[in-house]
């Protein structure tokens, strides 16, 4: 039997390990990190300082958080289950823990329901817009009428 090198071992090991890690990656991978647009059209140039001052959605492992017009704080909704789609990704959330009735932390008014302004606010599909992954939309989402994009690296 031929001996293996140590060196040439480790270095399948190691790949044969990030490829494990790759196929144990949730659905949503793809869309962890910073994105805006969405409530408004994103800027065509925007640089990640901009974007990452004020982004619009924040994809997690765990949650997903977004934010508003009118409160300073963004609203999460905790995952409980993510399903892929053929064209990008479906959440369902767990049942948002509610603000008292007509509290809201500005004074405009009644807190804003938890969601996304979808027909259903424990669920968000995800839809992958144009080539790569870098623009999706909330199809069917009134809070979201436009597409968002990704907030560059650098």
């Amino acid at each position: 039997m031929p001996r293996i090198p140590g060196s040439l071992l480790l270095a399948a090991s190691l790949l044969l390990g990030g490829a494990a890690r790759a196929q144990n990656a949730p659905p949503h991978a793809w869309l962890f990190g910073t994105w805006t647009g969405g409530i408004f059209p994103a800027p065509s140039h925007m640089t990640a300082q901009e974007c990452l001052a004020q982004p619009t959605v924040i994809f997690t492992r765990d949650l997903v958080m977004r934010s508003t017009l009118t409160d300073t704080t963004y609203a999460q909704r905790v995952i409980e289950t993510v399903r892929g789609t053929p064209n990008g990704t479906e959440f369902r959330f767990t049942a948002p823990l509610l603000p008292a009735p007509g509290a809201s932390m500005v004074g405009l008014g009644a807190a804003p329901q938890p969601g996304f302004g979808c027909a259903s606010p424990n669920i968000l599909n995800v839809q992958r817009e144009g080539k790569g992954e870098d623009t999706i939309a909330f199809p069917g989402c009134a809070d979201f009428p436009y597409p968002l994009v990704r907030c560059p690296a650098h």
